[in-house]
């Protein structure tokens, strides 16, 4: 049984009549099909997918990522890689269901996979937590993490959770000091690492795996550190005003990719991924195997590089670069020549405002006499 959101009322209506438009048995018994009918019906299915889904808020894209239909985290595995291997533990405390890793194969090459997975139905997503990790989830993450740089295996994350569990025992057992190990864990990777968004990117939950080379999202999911209910109880003491905080908070994938937050966005099959899981399972494979390539002619003190001044240049016009000084150690900040003349303003702007003022008031003496 198909689910439908709120805004696809009249997209529900039109694939109701086309289903019994298709079944040969009507009120009177066996029917004939109405081939014409069903193609004209399908043409408009397709037209209103195509209005409804280009002109979607940050609020209705966020309802689209969580998506009850969306593809999750162990689809993709299952699709786009072969000969996976499924590690548990974190050889400390326990194993978490809500991320799944493990080693496995992809355009013939090994890379390490992982997953947070809200699971399919009721029961399962119970067992995965809804996609929230635990201490014990970041631990083991960590552990592989490390074993594939040891032996320089590339690592690929899928990403979806609403954010880190925050239940008491989690906190008891070091959530925040597991999140921030993780950060640190993706950051001095000397392997290239991809993250890939395929629904919610929720707080730290999200950012704990996804500090990677290259930060890519579907194009129908969301990545922020609050959820726009979050931030509406917050701010506005109200959560009914989602919608205001969603726009304001740029979370959609169009909106990171041009404050730089991001490197790509993959696009959806008409409707959503949940419409097409095998198309989106296909476009996901072959940016990965792009990705993967980019990086192979790469040193791993380039790899490392590359993403420290991926992170250094966000928020800044030119960010961080190799300095051409060959005694200079490590990277160098690249400043524009307005950059520059800004800095410099700010940083002296009551002597620039005093010598302004100084020369309109000699200008006006000088006009006057």
């Amino acid at each position: 049984m198909k689910n439908y959101l709120e805004f696809e009322k009249e997209i529900k209506t039109l694939e109701t009549d086309l289903e019994s438009l298709k079944s040969p048995f009507g009120s009177e018994g066996i029917s004939e099909v109405d081939t014409q009918k069903i193609i004209k019906t399908e043409e408009q299915i397709n037209e209103k997918l195509k209005m409804t889904y280009s002109s979607l808020n940050s609020w209705q894209r966020t309802l689209v990522a969580r998506h009850e239909d969306r593809p999750k985290a162990n689809f993709y595995i299952k699709k786009i890689f072969s000969s996976f291997t499924p590690l548990s533990g974190d050889r400390l405390f326990s194993d978490d269901k809500s991320v799944i890793a493990g080693f496995g194969l992809i355009d013939k090459k090994s890379v390490l996979i992982i997953g947070q997975e809200k699971g399919e139905d009721l029961t399962s997503r119970i067992e995965r937590n809804f996609g929230m990790m635990r201490p014990e989830g970041y631990r083991k993450c960590i552990r592989l993490m490390q074993l594939a740089n040891r032996f320089q295996i590339p690592i690929v994350t899928f990403i979806d959770t609403p954010g880190a569990y925050p239940g008491i025992g989690a906190e008891q057992r070091g959530q925040a000091s597991a999140i921030a190990t993780s950060i640190e864990c993706c950051m001095s990777l000397k392997v290239p690492n991809i993250s890939i968004i395929i629904g919610e990117g929720g707080s730290g939950g999200a950012i704990a795996l996804a500090s990677s080379n290259k930060v890519i999202m579907l194009e129908n999911s969301i990545y922020s550190v609050i959820s726009p209910e979050g931030c509406a109880s917050i701010l506005w003491r109200d959560p009914s005003k989602s919608l205001q905080a969603a726009e304001a908070m740029k979370l959609t994938a169009k909106d990171l990719l041009e404050l730089g937050i991001i490197d790509e966005v993959i696009e959806e099959p008409l409707g959503g991924a949940h419409r097409d899981r095998e198309s989106m399972a296909q476009n996901i494979r072959d940016v990965i195997i792009k990705n993967l390539r980019y990086f192979e002619n790469l040193s791993r003190d380039e790899v490392y590089d590359d993403r420290k001044a991926k992170f250094l240049k966000i928020g800044r016009e030119r960010g961080f670069a190799k300095s051409a000084n060959l005694n200079d150690v490590g990277l160098g900040y690249k400043e524009s020549y307005f950059g520059k003349v800004r800095r410099e303003f700010n940083k002296n702007q009551y002597l620039y405002y005093g010598l302004i003022t100084f020369l309109l008031v000699l200008i006006t003496i000088i006009t006057v006499v």
